[in-house]
This record gives structure tokens, C-alpha cells and sequence, in this order.
């Protein structure tokens, strides 16, 4: 009876661990989580063990309420342009600040059409109009500009749908009703200070500087102080980013030889909690998650762009081996992505096997493979990280079934992840 009672104790033991790692995983993907969210009850149950974990190894706030939780991640690299909205540019920005200012004063519950008339009023701001920004909501592509908002808006959980359609509204025969979830709006803002608390004078005045003060955080002036701030640096970096390289940390040499001495007990610690793989190389770091839940762009994956992205990955990593530290030029991949498509072109969908169609497939291929920091494009090109060699592949074997490509293993590299 004894026996049978521990094991039980260990099962529940294993099973609590277990949902504790799932939660914090689900927090990391989802900062912003609504109680609709499937991992919302077990981050309620193990918030205390959370919030603490969240704030010694990171330096993140969690805050959770009844309704709502909010990792207050903030990022170690502002210069990461990869980051943000899907398919966000600077107008759509300012819409979508625009649209939290009226959704702040705004009733309980809201509809598409009055959102779009608060907005109407909001961008009608002199200093706007001053700096050429402007929206009518009279063409078609506006009124499809403010869905989109509300859509990143319901996919926030800041609104809730009631009734309506959003495509009605854009055609101007129907409208939307949302009830304004006033707590994931407040939570939405991850800054350690407000924009608004700068006098006019004193504002930031370019893209850079503002972030760094809105991120600005407090670090005692203290030996202590210095080696938590480097933790948390590094510790947010590879909680939020596929690999970090030392060369990456060179003109910060104290930080550089923390990250050198560290990194082994780091990725212990960070794997532990995550259930993230570490990888440790001569050039760097990286914490992978072989089940490919924790990232917005996974590889490899189904698709033509996977299947293209994959292959441009190969002829880079051959490319960087041939030519060790010279960059390829994008009109290389261009060309090496038109090579390509009387051999896989069949395999594509229809749009990828026009004329042209090259430019757009190599121009997507080089922007994910950049945002899983497996490439470096600059003015002079594209340059292979050492990473890049984890998706090298052998010599490719078609398969003629169902339409299934198959690919060779990859090639093990000693000196490279």
C-alpha cells in the first residue's frame, strides 16, 4: 500500500512538472492570454511558480487575473526587425494605436462602423496630417485596412465577436458588434514606461531612442547587478530567438565572456524549465524545440515556400562553404531559385512556376530564413550564419506518390550547429 501511494506521488509529481512546462511554453508563444486560451486554467493553477521562475531567470512580470494573464515580455534585441504583426507596416501602426485610444474611451461593447468614425476623428490630429498620414475610411482599402486591426485585435483577445461580419462592413452592407475586454486592452502596452509620461521637449526623438527608454530598466550599480542584468540579456535572447552567436556580443566584451562561462549552466537552466534542447557549438548557442511549437516560423514545414526555403538553405550553405565569409548576392539565390523549377517546379503550386515568380519565392525564402538568424542580408548581400548548416541536405530523392518530395538526411558539421 505504501508502495502504490509513492507511486502515485510520483505520478502526480511528473504530471503537475509536466503542466507547469506546458504552461510556461504556452506563455511564451501567447504573452497576452485570455481565458479562452486552452492553457489559461494551468497558468492560474501554477502562477506563483511561474511568476517566480518568469522573474529570476528573465526579469518578466507575469500578471494574472481572472479573466486574464500577461507575460510583460521585453525584447534584449530592439534592432530585430523581424519582429511584430504579420504583414504590419508603419500606417497600419498607427491605425492600430489609433484603435486601443478609442477602444480605452469607448463603451463596453462596439461596432466596426463606430470604431471606424472614433478613428475618423483620432487621424484628423494636426501633427498627424503634418506628418502625411491620413485615413478617410472611403475607399475599399481602408475600410479593409481598419478588419484587419479589429481581426489582430480579435486574435488578441481584445475583442470579442457578438454578432456581425467584417467582410459586410467592407462591402457597406452590414456591421460588426465586439464587446471591449478592458483588461486585455490594459495589458497590451509591455513598456516599462509610458509613452505619454515624456514632456513634449523631452520626447525621444527618433524610432530608436524611443525604444530603448520605453525599455529602459533599472540595474544596480553593483557587481551583483551587472552579472543579473547579463543574465536576463542572454536568458531573454535565447528564450526568444533561435540561436545566439558570440560574434553577436563583441562589442560588448564583459557581457561576451559572462555569455562564454555561463552559457552551459544557462541552457541547463532554460532547458530545464522549457523542455528546449540546447546546442552548444564553437560559434554560439541555441536552444531548439524539437517538437516546433515554440516559433511563428517553422522549418522545415509543408508548402511551397517550405519546400523553396529549405532548398535556398541548401544552395546557401553550399554556397557558404565554397566561399567562406563572402556574401552571395540576392540575385544569385534569384537565379538559383529559377534553376530550380523544371526540377521541383511540379511539386509547387501553379503561381510559383510563372515567370518571375523567382523574385518573390527567394525574396520570402531569404526573409525567414533571416528571421531564424540562420542568414544575415545587409547591403553587399546574403551572408550564411553557421546554424545554417543544421538544414545542409544530401542529394534529394523524389518520390513519386501522392506528390511527396522526400529529402536526403542532414549532414553533420563538426565546427557548425
Amino acid at each position: 500500500m505504501a508502495r502504490d501511494a509513492a507511486e502515485l506521488r510520483d505520478v502526480l509529481a511528473r504530471h503537475r512538472e509536466d503542466e507547469r512546462r506546458d504552461a510556461l511554453r504556452a506563455l511564451l508563444m501567447c504573452p497576452l492570454m485570455t481565458a479562452a486560451h486552452p492553457a489559461f486554467h494551468a497558468v492560474r493553477r501554477h502562477e506563483r511558480e511561474l511568476r517566480d521562475w518568469f522573474s529570476q531567470a528573465a526579469g518578466w512580470i507575469l500578471h494574472v487575473e481572472r479573466d486574464c494573464a500577461r507575460l510583460y515580455k521585453r525584447p534584449a534585441d530592439l534592432a530585430d526587425a523581424s519582429r511584430g504583426a504579420a504583414e504590419f507596416d508603419r500606417r497600419r501602426y498607427i491605425l492600430f494605436c489609433l484603435a486601443c485610444a478609442a477602444l480605452e474611451r469607448a463603451e463596453p461593447q462596439i461596432t466596426l462602423r463606430t470604431l471606424g468614425e472614433k478613428l475618423l476623428a483620432l487621424s484628423a490630429d494636426p501633427e498627424l496630417d503634418a506628418r502625411g498620414f491620413t485615413f478617410t475610411l472611403d475607399s475599399h482599402h481602408e475600410r479593409r485596412e481598419l478588419v484587419a486591426i479589429c481581426r489582430y485585435l480579435l486574435s488578441l483577445g481584445v475583442l470579442l465577436r457578438v454578432a456581425g461580419d467584417e467582410d459586410a462592413f467592407v462591402s457597406k452592407v452590414g456591421d460588426a458588434l465586439y464587446d471591449v475586454r478592458r483588461r486585455a486592452l490594459a495589458g497590451l502596452l509591455a513598456a516599462a514606461r509610458g509613452p505619454s509620461t515624456w514632456a513634449p521637449e523631452q520626447a525621444p526623438a527618433t524610432l530608436g531612442e524611443r525604444l530603448a527608454a520605453l525599455t529602459e530598466e533599472f540595474t544596480p550599480d553593483s557587481e551583483e547587478g551587472r552579472r543579473t542584468a547579463m543574465r536576463h540579456y542572454l536568458a531573454r535572447r535565447l528564450l526568444d530567438d533561435p540561436v545566439v552567436y558570440l560574434d553577436e556580443l563583441d562589442d560588448r566584451p564583459a557581457l561576451r565572456a559572462y555569455f562564454q562561462n555561463q552559457r552551459g549552466a544557462l541552457a541547463a537552466r532554460l532547458g530545464e524549465a522549457t523542455g528546449l534542447v540546447a546546442e552548444q557549438r564553437a560559434e554560439g548557442l541555441a536552444l531548439v524545440d524539437e517538437s516546433a511549437e515554440l516559433t511563428d516560423v517553422a522549418m522545415p514545414a509543408a508548402g511551397t515556400a517550405s519546400h523553396v526555403t529549405l532548398l535556398v538553405a541548401e544552395f546557401l550553405a553550399d554556397a557558404g562553404r565554397a566561399r567562406p565569409g563572402a556574401p552571395i548576392t540576392e540575385a544569385e539565390v534569384r537565379e538559383a531559385v529559377r534553376g530550380m523549377i523544371p526540377e521541383y517546379g511540379r511539386y509547387w503550386a501553379k503561381a510559383a512556376r510563372e515567370p518571375g515568380a523567382e523574385t518573390e519565392l527567394a525574396d520570402n525564402a531569404l526573409a525567414r530564413l533571416a528571421m531564424l538568424r540562420l542568414v544575415r542580408r545587409d547591403a553587399n548581400g546574403v551572408c550564411p550564419l553557421p546554424a545554417l548548416a543544421r538544414f545542409a541536405l544530401g542529394d534529394a530523392e523524389l518520390v513519386a506518390r501522392k506528390r511527396t518530395v522526400t529529402k536526403g538526411a542532414e549532414r553533420a558539421q563538426d565546427a557548425l550547429f
